[in-house]
């Protein structure tokens, strides 16, 4: 039996609340550091890195750097974020 890869990616995208939790907070504020990722989601630092690292191969969100700053930004104009950020605002209400 073949899956197709956009049922996996979907499966596997909210198989976790934490990482459900960390896309929700970026679609809300668009642009956040760690630091408030983690202060936000009420996460640990592996685990938001670990959930950022798969949001990024996802090509859902983009990491960028200031130096030692790192900022991540949920990609709008991925048209699977943007039909995300929709569902939260939607769902959220």
């Amino acid at each position: 039996m073949i899956i197709s890869k956009e049922k996996y990616l979907i499966e596997d995208l909210f198989g976790s609340k934490a990482r459900v939790k960390i896309l929700k907070t970026l679609a809300q504020n668009e642009e956040l550091t760690i630091s408030l990722i983690i202060n936000k989601t009420r996460s640990n630092y592996s685990n938001v890195t670990k959930h950022l690292n798969h949001l990024k191969s996802l090509d859902l969100i983009q990491e960028k750097k200031f130096g030692r700053i790192k900022i991540f930004r949920y990609k709008i104009e991925n048209i699977k974020a943007r039909s995300l950020k929709k569902f939260i605002e939607i769902w959220e209400g």
